[in-house]
């Protein structure tokens, strides 16, 4: 339990530090101050909390559970690309969107897309569309909260009280503290999770005895040999993941966070100091999430491997009841948590566990992006803030701070599933057929409302029928091949199209469509195109 006290500590902590410890006069303009913090976050802020907004509980517990059944390949499919691709979209569409913000007094990127494309209610089915597929992000960091705490505190804590704890800290940060406080608290855990994942890495590293020796005996035994290699993954599947990254720079908390830094020059720290965060972070969860195989001393993770040596060798002759049990018992998002419990003095799990949590946090960014939203594109928009006031106004955003998060929270609660998938098959993958959607907005004149209706909504229904999909089908199973050549088929890593995740016909239809229906309907306005496209 005394690991679970420091980790209580840590979110008391954390309370502080978004409630009270910046805050600062509101001043004439609340709302701005209170979603954007008035545009004033220095370069070393900037950086963190950009960084650590993304790193969330399926950087830390879904990488080193994905890895702890996949092997070192979960580096390359996301810690690479994301690397190279993630700074980039920075670079190249968070500037554009920053300057853009600054020129027009944008808030959030639907007032963008509403604005370049002259039409107000596609700004009402994109906030709609956006706000969907960000909820699994949401409940990623409630399920990792949960968790964490169920672990940390050898099992005395349960998963819903765990759950309902973290919804609660990070709740009423985000209500009070607003993206000041968002952003302090981001920038605080950024640097925890940082220092403390490699403080874990040693650690428990010399409790196995060394990871030279760990590796040599994987490498030896032909049951784990494999995780060491790029095995698991077809070469198919693994280069689909490179259409994964393209979602970052999509998600409404990035955009909104590229919104609040002072100056344009804040981007070139962050564009070259990210890799280098990335590789801190991921490097170790994965790391540790493969050596985890070797971990057999430790009952719960051998608990999990037998799971999976039965779910390997007897599944055609299980049910898929027991198939789906065996499968949430092999799961992997707590090896991080169990290998500390057990490698690491009572104290310094603690300070690790907070440190995990720092992580698992991150979601406080989204739910505030999403009040943003919720404020500016529909309660604004819809003149509320005509009516009732701007102060009505903040105040709507915190009660929908509140909603928001209960719901996430109940649905975590009544669907768990693992949180790599929970990401990948949903938050990411819709997120990445949007990119068209921010591409054409700020680089292509001749794309219109038309082009980027139907994109929105092509990305809005392929989600909706992976996950109607998922839920229906049982795994493993081929609904459709030809000449031996599966087309469709349900995996136990979610679905495959051509051997492919479908985040990759998601985003090139959703390609096709912009272009397509753009060429087939009329121009936009030169007046828009030359606010846009200065000559």
């Amino acid at each position: 339990m005394i690991p679970a006290l420091f980790v209580f500590a840590y979110l008391a902590t954390v309370l502080y530090i978004g409630i009270f410890a910046f805050r600062r006069k509101t001043g004439e303009h609340p709302a701005e101050d209170y979603f954007l913090a008035n545009r004033s976050l220095g370069n070393a802020v900037f950086l963190l909390s950009l960084f650590g907004t993304n790193m969330t509980a399926f950087a830390i517990l879904g990488s080193s559970g994905h890895a702890f059944s996949n092997g070192i390949v979960t580096y390359g499919l996301m810690a690479s690309s994301s690397a190279l691709i993630v700074p980039l979209s920075l670079f190249f569409i968070g500037t554009r969107v920053w300057s853009l913000g600054k020129r027009f007094g944008f808030m959030t990127p639907v007032q963008m897309f509403r604005d370049r494309w002259e039409c107000s209610h596609i700004g009402t089915v994109i906030s709609v569309v956006q706000t969907a597929l960000l909820l699994p992000y949401i409940i990623i960091g409630v399920m990792g909260g949960g968790t964490t705490l169920y672990a940390i505190s050898g099992g005395r804590i349960p998963f819903w009280l765990g759950g309902a704890v973290v919804a609660l800290v990070v709740m009423s940060y985000v209500f009070f503290g607003g993206m000041r406080g968002t952003a302090w608290v981001n920038t605080f855990q950024t640097t925890l999770f940082l220092i403390f994942g490699a403080i874990a890495l040693g650690v428990i590293g010399a409790g196995m005895g060394g990871f030279g020796k760990a590796m040599n005996e994987m490498l030896a035994s032909p049951t784990t040999s494999s995780l060491l290699t790029r095995e698991k993954i077809s070469p198919l599947y693994f280069l689909s993941y490179t259409f994964i990254p393209l979602s970052s720079i999509n998600f409404p908390h990035m955009i909104i966070f590229c919104l609040t830094a002072q100056r344009v020059q804040h981007f070139k720290k962050t564009v070259i100091l990210y890799p280098l965060c990335m590789l801190a972070i991921w490097l170790p969860a994965v790391f540790l999430g493969v050596a985890a195989n070797r971990a057999t001393e430790v009952p719960a993770i051998n608990a999990k491997l037998e799971a999976r040596q039965t779910l390997a060798t007897q599944a055609p002759t299980l049910s898929p009841e027991e198939r789906t049990q065996l499968r949430a018992k092999s799961a992997g998002d707590d090896v991080l948590l169990r290998l500390l419990e057990a490698y690491a003095p009572l104290w310094l799990a603690g300070l690790l566990g907070a440190g995990i949590m720092a992580a698992v946090m991150a979601s406080d960014s989204q739910i505030l992006a999403l009040s943003t939203m919720f404020t500016e594109d529909i309660f604004a928009f819809y003149e509320g803030k005509e009516r009732f006031g701007e102060k009505a106004q903040v105040m709507t955003g915190r009660l929908f701070v509140v909603g928001l998060t209960l719901i996430a929270y109940f649905i975590a609660l009544k669907f768990p599933q693992p949180i790599f998938d929970l990401a990948v098959s949903y938050a990411f993958s819709g997120y990445s057929a949007l990119m068209p959607l921010m591409i054409a907005a700020l680089f292509w004149k001749r794309s219109t409302k038309w082009g980027a209706l139907a994109s929105t909504l092509w990305a809005a229904g392929s989600v909706a029928a992976v996950a109607i999909f998922q839920s229906v089908v049982a795994t493993p199973k081929v609904i459709w091949s030809v000449g031996g050549w599966e087309v469709l088929a349900r995996t136990p890593g979610g679905t495959s199209v051509f051997g492919l995740l479908p985040v990759v016909p998601m985003t090139l239809v959703s390609a096709i469509l912009m272009i397509v229906v753009s060429l087939m309907t009329a121009k936009p306005t030169e007046t828009t195109v030359d606010r846009y496209f200065v000559k």
